[in-house]
């Protein structure tokens, strides 16, 4: 279903029928974390729907767009396997009309403008805007996001808090591979030694919540560490941050619900990570 006008229609349908319908937006090229998300969100309605849409406004001018990777007809199947009632794949001008003018955007600010938001610009203002468009035209009930892009979540919860968006928002957590190397689509630019390293952004979590929940204060050093143990294999580290969960502002010293969330380069991937933590 590609068109706002046919998506509209069937879930006025679904309304009619008292069903509760629940939502995961994606960009495609899904694999078993997008999986997870699907099966949290069948658990949580009568009705799933989701959305496959690469969105412009959330990638940077030297940014992949052109380049991520899509796959309509294998994301299809795999959506069908998993039970997907609807699947939404509009185009650009479908969201975004003709183009002649720049779109109303949304921003929710602050948490939009720290950590990935401060290396890429403009990326969640593109992320909010999208998702409450998705939003106004699905109107799910609840709508589902993975763990493993922590401050997307947490810009979107702000956004539908602040905005009065009737929707519950649900965090499915972050899928891994064996090695732990949390699944993204951007994995697969990976190449084979890059590929071999690439754990190292879990361990070097796994070593950061293992010292917090340990008591050490130093939420500085535990950074400093961090950082170190990533750029020792490699990678180019953006950030490696210990945050509060709530807002992701720095914490204090009787915060005790942290994330410890990490950006890094590795060839020509940018891969992301964050486990959550509490302090004693």
């Amino acid at each position: 279903m590609a068109t706002v006008a046919e998506l509209r229609a069937r879930v006025r349908e679904w309304r009619r029928e008292g069903a509760r319908v629940a939502f995961v937006p994606t960009m495609g090229n899904l694999h078993a974390g997008h999986i997870s998300l699907i099966e949290l969100a069948r658990r949580h309605g009568d009705r799933f729907v989701a959305s496959i849409f690469v969105n412009p406004m959330q990638f940077g001018p030297n940014e992949d767009f052109a380049h991520y990777p899509r796959t309509p007809g294998r994301d299809a199947g795999m959506l069908a396997a998993a039970g997907c009632d609807l699947m939404f794949m509009p185009d650009v001008h479908e969201m975004y009309g003709p183009g002649a003018t720049p779109p109303t955007r949304v921003e929710v600010p602050e948490i939009s403008s720290v950590l990935c938001g401060q290396f890429r610009p403009g990326h969640f203002e593109g992320v909010a805007t999208v998702v409450a468009k998705l939003f106004n035209i699905v109107q799910p009930d609840v709508a589902v996001f993975g763990e493993k892009d922590f401050q997307q979540l947490v810009v979107i919860r702000r956004m539908v808090a602040d905005l009065c968006f009737p929707i519950t928002i649900l965090g499915a957590p972050t899928v891994r591979e064996a090695d732990g190397l949390a699944m993204s689509s951007r994995n697969q630019y990976l190449g084979d030694e890059e590929r071999r390293i690439a754990p190292a952004i879990h361990h070097a979590l796994l070593a950061a919540t293992r010292a917090i929940g340990s008591g050490s204060a130093d939420l500085d050093a535990i950074e400093r560490d961090g950082a170190a143990a990533l750029a020792a294999h490699g990678l180019q580290v953006d950030y490696f941050a210990v945050r509060r969960r709530l807002d992701l502002r720095v914490p204090v010293a009787d915060d005790r619900e942290l994330v410890v969330l990490t950006a890094a380069r590795l060839g020509k991937a940018r891969l992301i990570d964050n486990l959550q933590v509490d302090r004693l």
